[in-house]
């Protein structure tokens, strides 16, 4: 398995791309077999040790509670109550409302109420951290909580700080489907492997986000164009779609991270994961030194100088460089899975929605229809709070089969629910990006720079991003600015640094 370890403080890891700055939570994907998942788990399995010794109170409190600490709630522990669950004990739930909305949330909570006799309070938002940081640092924080967001809460701050429930006894608790196994051995082993702090699994990542290039499957069949295979050949057909009258790509110019997700995905893909590990790790000239770096920022600035984005996209958010594709005013869209269903109230019906792999470069180190997903949407449960236990079971409910096909018909994004969504019907979008996620086997890519170091790639990256894709900076001048900015990361000693090794 790959490993991580950490020192210092300042950083969030496990944090959803899809969440900052106001864009929705990320997605899912689809269950290959169980034997495959594990080869893959190591490519996308992480653990994250963090330094036990600091502690900040100034962001998240001090240990919270202490002996004013409410009594957390506990029942008998029966067979059909593994956890032990109080009857009628209290639950709150808060659940950050972007792109996937938060009914899926609600209708477990349902079934929670139903079973256990007892009140929910429900709690929808986009503010996780603002509302949720005195309320942990008051002792008094909600049971369970979906962490996403641009304004998410510090978990690994909330890890060392003995804030979140260690999640063993839910991995180990037999699943609502069948009690002959453990809920442990019905999701993804990635999804295990990154919800780690050291020997503690206290995260539980729900969902699985495919990113990649989206595009209309009607629109590219109709004008008699095939998906591209390789950079030039995406060159290529921008060209063709220009001449038709047409933007080749728009973007979320106001949040030009977005294009991070193919850009940093294509560049692990033609340099290999290796290489890659060296940029997550803030490596000394990991940027500068890398040729794929180079083949990726050349592409980007080529697809500039052509004029291939669509006129304003640098002043579009997500939702508006969503809505303009939408529309046929561009073919190519970066994005992760999410965005079937947040983009849906501007979607035709007949549009459908479709997703590509990354695009083959020279001398590429990974093989054609690699692709980047990985575990996504962080639900932890406050240890001090004032019925854990009863998050933990909502957790259960959720990892049920039921309420995993809920979330994919719901939000059309798929859970880390092993073959949750076999035989069912999926949404054009969620097909597509199963298909694509089934082709690439084990070269399934995960990457964690923008996990660890949110402000780089998302201010400081994506700053320099959002110039090379208006024409305003050259390709080597990105890579060599964008290696001076992973240097003052990697030289801040306020910054928590995290290792990747695999």
């Amino acid at each position: 398995m790959g490993s991580t370890s950490a020192s210092n403080d300042g950083s969030t890891p496990g944090s959803t791309p899809g969440g900052h700055a106001g864009p929705s939570g990320p997605g899912g994907h689809a269950g290959p077999g169980r034997r495959d998942l594990i080869k893959r788990s190591a490519a996308l399995g992480l653990v994250t040790l963090p330094t036990l010794g600091f502690l900040s109170a100034c962001a998240t409190g001090g240990g919270g509670g202490g002996d004013d600490a409410p009594t957390a709630a506990a029942g008998e522990k029966t067979a059909k109550n593994p956890l032990g669950v109080k009857e009628g004990a209290p639950l709150e739930a808060f659940i950050f409302k972007g792109g996937l909305g938060d009914q899926y949330a609600k209708d477990a909570e349902a079934d929670y109420k139903a079973t256990y006799k007892a009140e929910v309070k429900h709690t929808g938002t986009q503010q996780v951290g603002p509302k949720l940081t005195p309320r942990f640092a008051g002792g008094n924080p909600p049971d369970v909580i979906d962490n996403s967001g641009a304004d998410h809460l510090d978990m690994n701050k909330l890890s060392t700080q003995g804030q979140l429930q260690d999640l063993a006894a839910l991995l180990d608790a037999p699943s609502m489907d069948d009690p002959a196994k453990k809920v442990r051995d019905t999701i993804h082993p990635s999804t295990i492997e990154k919800g780690r702090h050291g020997d503690r699994f206290d995260v539980l990542y729900y969902a699985f986000t495919v990113y990649g290039t989206w595009y209309s499957r009607k629109l590219l069949e109709s004008r008699g164009w095939a998906y591209p295979k390789t950079l030039d050949e995406m060159v290529a057909l921008c060209g063709e779609i220009k001449k038709a009258g047409m933007a080749p790509w728009t973007y979320a110019g106001k949040y030009p991270y977005y294009v991070h997700f193919n850009l940093f995905g294509q560049i692990a893909k033609i340099g290999g994961m290796e290489k890659w590990i060296a940029i997550d790790n803030l490596e000394p000239g990991a940027w500068t030194s890398n040729d794929a770096v180079r083949q990726v920022a050349e592409h980007y600035e080529e697809l500039a100088a052509k004029k291939y984005f669509l006129e304003g996209s640098q002043g579009l958010t997500h939702i508006q460089s969503q809505t303009a594709w939408n529309k046929g005013k561009a073919v190519f869209l970066p994005n992760g899975s999410w965005v079937e269903n947040e983009s849906a109230p501007t979607t035709p019906a007949d549009f459908g929605m479709s997703v590509g792999a990354l695009f083959d470069g020279s001398g590429d180190a990974l093989p054609h229809g690699t692709l980047r997903a990985e575990p996504s949407e962080p639900y932890i449960v406050a240890a001090k709070g004032r019925n854990p236990i009863g998050g933990m079971e909502l957790l259960r409910i959720m990892l049920s089969k039921k309420h995993a096909q809920n979330f994919a018909t719901k939000v059309k994004s798929l859970t880390c629910v092993v073959d949750a969504t076999d035989g069912m019907t999926l949404s054009p979008g969620l097909s597509s990006a199963s298909e694509v996620f089934k082709a690439a086997g084990e070269n399934v890519i995960s990457l964690q720079l923008q996990e660890w170091y949110p402000a780089l790639t998302d201010e400081k990256i994506g700053g320099l991003t959002g110039q090379l894709l208006a024409g305003e900076l050259k390709a080597a001048d990105w890579i060599r600015k964008t290696q001076a900015e992973a240097d003052k990361v990697a030289r801040d000693s306020s910054v928590t640094k995290f290792k990747r090794t695999a």
